[in-house]
């Protein structure tokens, strides 16, 4: 046996690797910080109650688990940050905010709060790759109006932006067009989970094959038949508004959301590419608003994706809007331009100390490393060397004596 081996899917970072990831790590949190977002660092286990508050069977299955020696209790390892993040709102950071100076429960304060950290799956989102991921999210607290929906994918956008990383198209969904059409035609839950896995495959002879065998009305079968085919550009959101102008208010003003949210998101933006999918599914078991991924053209696999989820406060005693957005730190690295710039705006440029014992060495090279500078000592008694070699030590100068005083030169 190679008692080497990772198992599959489990990451670690060599040097070069673990140095970008912390240089972009960095760099991220100072940029959420510029926007107000405060970061929290969420425990790697919990109990299950806690971990699958609010987010669907998906993640439980998602969900490596443990138990706790000390209890029985069950716990598991987190596949997910977004409802440690939530819990960590509703419990610690609103509920002094709970009554107001007349006594009455207030529940209106914004929190904005970020995160970085490992989450652990029990499977890969494709073959072959990560189980461990770096996730990278800012979640919004406590406003449930369409600014915070903007702030949110604006940050979004700004992460890759500030990366040089560019070409985005952005994929815009709401949840309220699907379940309001639902609710509207009165589907039973039966008919709800066999025409939402339909939707969510996007098979439509089978939807068209389903819709008729029903008995809907000729209205409601034609709205069930044309959701799946509503996508495209952001002319497909007045398409929708004609063809489901008999859906029902939650409908419409579902549609009206997207049309501003779309339209402020091209102006503050106008290099993004923006698609438009109304039969979008994903995170349909806690989504309770707007939905959004990221994709870049000939990646076929998300980049970034977020949506609104009011709904996953209850589970800890304190109802919050909420809306976020996440991506993994290892994917920005690889696919940034500037991680290079990141790293050496770090100090990798380092300075080589010779192996002397001097006290006025030490104190020269103590006074470096407080102002931030990279210093090796060696560890032999070589004095000389070529460029070649100080570059092998990560360094581009060199500490020399000069008189009475040890000096940093650039070789």
């Amino acid at each position: 046996m190679n008692t080497w081996l990772l198992p599959d899917g489990i990451n670690e970072s060599l040097p070069d690797e673990a140095q970008k990831l912390e240089a972009l790590r960095r760099h991220l949190i100072d940029l959420y910080a510029t926007w107000g977002y405060r970061l929290v660092m969420p425990p790697l286990v919990e109990y299950m109650e806690s971990l699958r508050a609010g987010m669907g069977t998906q993640l439980d299955l998602q969900t490596f688990k443990i138990t706790d020696q000390l209890n029985g209790r069950l716990m598991g390892v987190r596949a997910d940050i977004t409802p440690q993040v939530a819990r960590i709102d509703a419990h610690h950071l609103s509920k002094d905010n709970f009554i107001d100076n007349n006594n009455n429960k207030n529940n209106d304060a914004v929190n904005r709060l970020c995160y970085i950290g490992t989450v652990l799956r029990t499977r890969s989102a494709q073959q072959g790759g990560s189980r461990s991921p770096v996730q990278v999210g800012a979640e919004l607290f406590g406003h449930a109006g369409f600014e915070s929906d903007i702030e949110i994918i604006s940050l979004m956008l700004e992460t890759f932006h500030s990366l040089e990383i560019n070409n985005l198209v952005l994929d815009l969904g709401h949840i309220g067009v699907t379940r309001g059409l639902a609710e509207h035609i009165g589907l039973n839950q039966q008919q709800q989970d066999d025409y939402f896995d339909m939707l969510s495959r996007k098979s439509i002879p089978e939807i068209n094959t389903w819709v008729a065998q029903q008995g809907f009305s000729q209205s409601d079968s034609r709205m069930l038949q044309a959701l799946p085919l509503l996508s495209g550009s952001v002319e497909v959101i007045n398409d929708a508004k004609s063809q489901l102008i008999n859906a029902g208010n939650v409908v419409l003003e579902a549609l009206d959301h997207m049309q501003d949210v779309a339209n402020l998101t091209l102006s503050s933006f106008p290099n993004v590419q923006l698609h438009i999918d109304l039969a979008e599914m994903r995170g349909y078991s806690y989504h309770t608003g707007i939905m959004y991924t990221l994709y870049l053209p000939g990646r076929g696999r998300s980049i970034a994706s977020g949506g609104r989820y009011n709904g996953i406060g209850e589970a800890f005693g304190n109802p919050r809007p909420a809306i976020g957005f996440s991506t993994d730190l290892r994917t920005l690295v690889n696919l940034s331009l500037e991680t290079v710039t990141l790293v050496n705006e770090l100090g990798v440029n380092g300075i080589l100390a010779p192996n002397t014992i001097d006290k006025a060495l030490n104190n020269t090279i103590s006074g470096l490393r407080a102002q931030g500078e990279q210093v090796i000592r060696q560890l032999d008694d070589q004095t000389d060397f070529s460029v070649e070699q100080l570059q092998q030590y990560g360094c581009n100068r060199i500490i020399k004596k000069q008189g009475d005083d040890w000096v940093v030169e650039r070789l």
